[in-house]
């Protein structure tokens, strides 16, 4: 399956494509960075995740490894910082970083490595062929391509690192929108059938990354899914109800988690003396019960066993996102149409979420709800390897170091998601006791 958005095919107007990606990519980044004032640059919102000033050389550092050292062989410029800010990913041990505020480059060295690395890319990037390109990492744009995605992808989870920054951190931003009234569920029945999973080989430009492949189909009984995700409404009665106290609705490790942890409700909610409010991005407002609830994996998984039903797998997700009662599978839950803001909120359209059902045009051919925008949603999937798998060459260890049964597979999509990554056979994942993403779920009924 091909990347939304894929370059044309000749070789200098790939080029062109792909480098106005990567300026718009940059632009959504530097308007994160410009949010945070200058004094919050080294706060780390998130104790799991690095300091915010490290994500602002490690764009850069990305895209000078990838691309001006490993594809087109030129030397580093600054090796030191080319290293300090090499990766960004989650403690694997489950540790937490230990650096110190001190340790770090100042905010005006960090602005001149990146403006330099920025512009010795361009400088090569505007006459390197993509078509018989000499670096293999660069034919037909792959690596670049790569390295884009990789830049929204992080824009994404700054975003999120960002909400949990004071408001006093941040220069201020639209307050979320109004109270409205949740939508009405229901079971969607999906009759069995066959879901593509993943992107196969050589069905266009190939463009993914390395846990998107080899597709397959899998055949998934029939099973019936929630019209729209659980919404803050709903996860007020579980809460309310003692679903967080309940031992029986948690596995061993997400009760031993919730309790060390001391989680008593959603990260986002504030319990006031006039009642619960939500910790948007740039205001703390009244808890709307329309809007989709945002949680981890374990709280998750405990709201579907206190309802007695269950998490869809991964596969379940494509079977009621892509495909149809009759005919072939969909790129896109609403059909052939390229992603639009009448299809549902994505693309960097929004800070907070929207009511659950606001995105009719987005429904896929079973009559769900939301199944792209508006909060990644959790499956019951472990991230694991597809038969085939290769790891990246340049990348080995992007997706394989979390094949550690922890992790959980995430579809969909968020407001911060950008519309190249809600492509089908794009998988996200995260661990899960991990609070912080757009992540909402549904929960399915099993058949049979």
């Amino acid at each position: 399956m091909a990347l939304a958005g894929a370059p044309p095919r000749s070789a200098d107007a790939r080029r062109g494509a792909l480098l106005a990606r990567l300026a718009a990519a940059r632009r959504e980044t530097d308007a994160l960075f410009a949010l945070v004032r200058p004094h919050a640059m080294l706060e780390r919102p998130i104790p799991e995740r690095h300091r915010i000033l490290f994500y602002r050389g490690h764009l850069e550092a990305f895209d000078a490894n990838l691309l001006l050292r490993d594809s087109l062989g030129r030397d580093p410029f600054n090796e030191e910082l080319g290293r300090l800010f090499a990766f960004g990913i989650d403690p694997l041990d489950g540790g937490l970083p230990r650096d110190e505020p001190g340790g770090w480059p100042d905010i005006a060295e960090v602005a001149a490595y990146a403006a330099r690395i920025r512009a010795d890319l361009d400088s090569a990037l505007a006459t390197v062929s993509l078509g018989r390109a000499a670096a293999p990492n660069l034919r037909d744009g792959w690596a670049l391509a790569l390295a884009v995605e990789h830049r929204l992808m992080h824009a994404e989870t700054l975003a999120y690192m960002l909400q949990e920054l004071p408001y006093e951190a941040k220069i201020p931003g639209p307050a979320p929108g109004r109270e409205t009234e949740p939508p009405r569920r229901s079971l969607v029945e999906i009759p069995a059938g066959c879901a593509t999973v993943g992107a196969v080989r050589g069905d266009g430009p190939g463009l993914g990354w390395d846990n998107e492949y080899e597709g397959h189909a899998v055949h998934v009984p029939a099973f019936a899914i929630e019209s729209h995700d659980v919404t803050c409404g709903d996860f007020l009665r579980f809460t309310r109800d003692g679903g967080y106290e309940e031992r029986s609705l948690w596995d061993e490790d997400g009760w031993r988690w919730r309790c060390q942890a001391g989680v008593t409700h959603p990260l986002r909610w504030v319990e006031r003396a006039g009642g619960w409010r939500y910790r948007g991005m740039f205001a703390e407002v009244p808890l709307s019960v329309a809007w989709p609830v945002f949680v981890s994996h374990a709280e998750a998984q405990a709201y579907a066993r206190w309802r007695g039903l269950s998490l869809p797998t991964e596969a379940q997700f494509h079977r009621a996102a892509y495909g149809a009662p009759v005919g072939n599978e969909r790129p896109y839950p609403w059909g052939d149409a390229p992603p639009s803001a009448e299809h549902g909120v994505f693309g960097f359209s929004a800070w907070d979420p929207a009511p659950a059902g606001s995105h009719p045009s987005g429904d896929s051919a079973f009559g769900v709800a939301d199944l792209v925008g508006n909060g990644w949603e959790w499956t019951s999937t472990p991230f694991a390897p597809f038969p085939g798998f290769e790891p990246l060459p340049f990348y080995p260890g992007y997706s394989a170091d979390f094949f550690d049964g922890r992790h959980y597979v995430m579809k969909g999509g968020a407001a911060r998601t950008d519309a190249s990554l809600l492509r089908r056979s794009f998988r996200n994942w995260f661990q899960a006791h991990y609070r912080y993403p757009d992540a909402a779920f549904r929960c399915v009924e099993q058949r049979g």
